[in-house]
């Protein structure tokens, strides 16, 4: 064991052995950057999507609030918040979510 941990030690080393963010970096002086463009939604795309959002909250006004409750009572009792994240999307929009999971767990903020 001792031998085979010495070999891929100096493997690493002199580079033989190439492990990305260990002995593999990227060149420091960068490469070129590329433009990228961006894509942005025209009014008609962001009216259908505001629309199809309060429609999903419509439809689900009465599951949301149950699912929110159990979202924000898992974080508190340190549970499984995976499992109910993924039942809780089928109720709740990203912004629902998101509020609940500030409400028990305060928001980072920058200090300046």
């Amino acid at each position: 064991i001792q031998e085979e941990s010495l070999y891929y030690e100096h493997k690493k080393h002199d580079g033989s052995y190439p492990i990305i963010g260990v002995n593999t970096f990227l060149n420091p002086k960068g490469m070129a950057q590329q433009e990228i463009e961006l894509a942005r939604s025209s009014e008609d795309e962001k009216q259908s999507q505001l629309t199809r959002l309060a429609d999903f909250q419509t439809r689900n006004a009465d599951q949301a609030p149950k699912w929110l409750a159990l979202l924000k009572q898992t974080v508190i009792e340190n549970g499984n918040v995976f499992a109910v994240l993924v039942e809780a999307v089928k109720y709740c929009s990203l912004g629902q979510i998101t509020t609940a999971l500030y409400d028990v767990g305060g928001q980072y903020r920058r200090s300046m």
